[in-house]
């Protein structure tokens, strides 16, 4: 699909400043992000690693005191428990304040004991950390690494945006190229812009933003797939186009270079400027969109579903992660179920993680 394009004057032209922007909410939300993923290493990886090295030698305390525990659940399945421990362990008192987050979809209470290390006494935890332990590593991993990468992300895009405005101070040849307005927003006599170079020339899908001044629209010349196609440029060899407004007053030219430019573009779409509206197709209804949303959730389910019955009934090994985790997190009545085909086929074996007694070897 071809688009009506403009002749630029052949020599190096200056664009406005500040024509490549960021939404004001990139800005605000990088530090909130980044707050939280260091929030959630410093509150959860000493805990873990406090487990881990617990986990290593073992030694279940029944003389030990468990004192305020206590778990809430929140948005249904992220479980925080806290608890305060006082032991005595080879004639020494100890005192230890115990938290841990974990995955779960679990209704009731817990049944936990008191687990020290054999190697360093002065580590204590619930006997439910240990249980936990792969579930609140994979659950801080995944955390880390969706905050992380967000932020990562933004950081870039951030950079990517500033490098081109350094760029654009200096007068280079302009191409102009159709890009695919993806979205678009108009507040306060101001209009701001999301498009993507996906039509022709330098295809790299990045998406740019821009705002445009009060009574300027951006220079469009048709549609694609129901959404409206503008003209944009490259200016020299920047990595995101600038788009255009329909008078060209963002490229440094004179009155009548802006109207001979113009002309042939005007009588090619009729001589009618087009509008940016909503075009097209009409998108999904709020319904369609939930409807769409349900189905994700539902086939997420049906995929973990058929995993976790995979793992319990034809799995080769009975320590397949993280399948036995799955396993774990599984409501009473299904772990028992799940542990039970297991036990047949890996009965003279150990017990998994989530199908272990309180010996954390036995089956239970």
């Amino acid at each position: 699909m071809t688009f009506p394009t403009i002749q630029l004057p052949q020599r190096a032209l200056t664009l406005s400043q500040n024509v490549i922007s960021m939404p004001k909410a990139s800005y605000f939300s990088l530090p909130i992000v980044i707050a939280l993923t260091v929030f959630l290493v410093i509150s959860e990886a000493p805990g873990i690693l406090r487990d881990w090295t617990i986990n290593q030698n073992p030694v279940t305390l029944d003389s030990g005191d468990i004192r305020d525990g206590k778990c809430s659940t929140r948005k249904g399945f992220f479980t925080n428990c806290s608890a305060h421990l006082n032991y005595t362990y080879n004639g020494q008192s100890y005192d230890k304040d115990v938290e841990i987050m974990f995955v779960d979809i679990h209704a009731g209470d817990y049944d936990t004991n008191l687990v020290i290390s054999g190697d360093h006494p002065d580590l204590a935890t619930l006997s439910l950390g240990i249980d936990k332990l792969w579930n609140r590593i994979i659950t801080l991993a995944v955390f880390v690494a969706l905050l992380g990468g967000a932020s990562i992300a933004v950081i870039f895009q951030i950079l990517r945006v500033w490098r081109v405005r350094g760029r654009l101070r200096q007068p280079a040849q302009l191409v102009p190229v159709p890009v695919e307005i993806t979205a678009f927003d108009r507040r306060r006599k101001r209009l701001t812009v999301t498009y993507a170079d996906k039509i022709a020339g330098k295809k790299t899908g990045r998406a740019a933003h821009t705002r445009f001044e009060p009574g300027q629209e951006p220079l469009l010349v048709g549609e694609n797939g129901g959404k409206a196609v503008a003209l944009a440029v490259w200016h020299g060899n920047t990595s995101l186009p600038v788009l255009l407004d329909a008078q060209l007053e963002r490229i440094e030219m004179t009155a009548e270079e802006r109207a001979r430019v113009l002309a042939p573009l005007t009588a090619e779409l009729g001589g009618r400027p087009l509008e940016l509206v909503v075009r097209g197709k009409k998108g999904p209804s709020i319904m369609t969109r939930l409807a769409r949303f349900f189905l994700v959730i539902l086939l997420i389910i049906g995929g973990i579903f058929g995993y976790w019955l995979w793992y319990v009934t034809s799995a080769g090994s009975q320590f397949t992660s993280p399948a036995m985790d799955l396993n774990n997190m599984m409501p009473t009545a299904l772990n028992r179920w799940g542990c039970d085909q297991l036990k047949k086929r890996f009965g003279d074996q150990r017990a998994p993680f989530g199908c272990t007694a309180s010996d954390y070897t036995s089956w239970k």
